[in-house]
């Protein structure tokens, strides 16, 4: 047998894991709310995390498409960009994967033969967290310049409420 096959015959348990690793980054409150609610409207957060990380974990195991991959992260880092969470923190949860299957390897019959296949996936892996670190950086410089913009637009208008605001006629602009 070879990784993908182990990978693919033991999916349920590892996503179920690597959930697990994902919540336990949250404050203990919100694990049981994330766990616990499982209304797509109720709970967003969580349905957000149990359908890309399947998706993000398919995509890994076959080793393709990284625009699936991408998209996935996308939608999870998103999220832990809003929150406070410090980066390494909030893109961790990636890593989180080689330890489960690591964990899952650990004594099964096949786990000497798979050295290799091994340091093949977990170079992915270690690839998708440099993309989400990428995508963490963005969402985070997408958040400064809203927050500068909105700064921009509260001083303006500060500045028209109080008539301290002139208009520049275009003849003296072109100077």
């Amino acid at each position: 047998m070879d990784l993908e096959n182990f990978l693919i015959n033991n999916r349920s348990n590892i996503i179920k894991k690597w959930r697990g690793v994902i919540l336990a980054s949250y404050p203990e409150g919100s694990q049981r709310f994330l766990a616990k609610e499982k209304s797509r409207f109720a709970n967003p957060v969580g349905h957000v995390i149990d359908r890309d990380i399947e998706t993000l974990y398919d995509e890994l195991v076959k080793g393709e498409v990284i625009d699936k991959i991408t998209s996935c992260l996308d939608n999870i880092i998103r999220i832990r960009a809003v929150q406070d969470f410090k980066p390494s923190h909030a893109i961790s949860f990636v890593l989180g994967l080689k330890k489960v299957v690591r964990e899952e390897l650990e004594g099964s019959p096949v786990e000497n033969g798979l050295w290799g296949q091994l340091q093949a996936f977990e170079t992915r892996v270690d690839e998708v967290v440099l993309l989400a670190f990428d995508i963490f950086s963005q969402c985070r410089q997408k958040i400064c310049d809203i927050r500068v913009n909105e700064v921009k637009n509260q001083v303006g208008r500060l500045l028209e409420r109080a008539n301290l605001v002139c208009e520049i006629p275009e003849n003296e602009a072109d100077i």
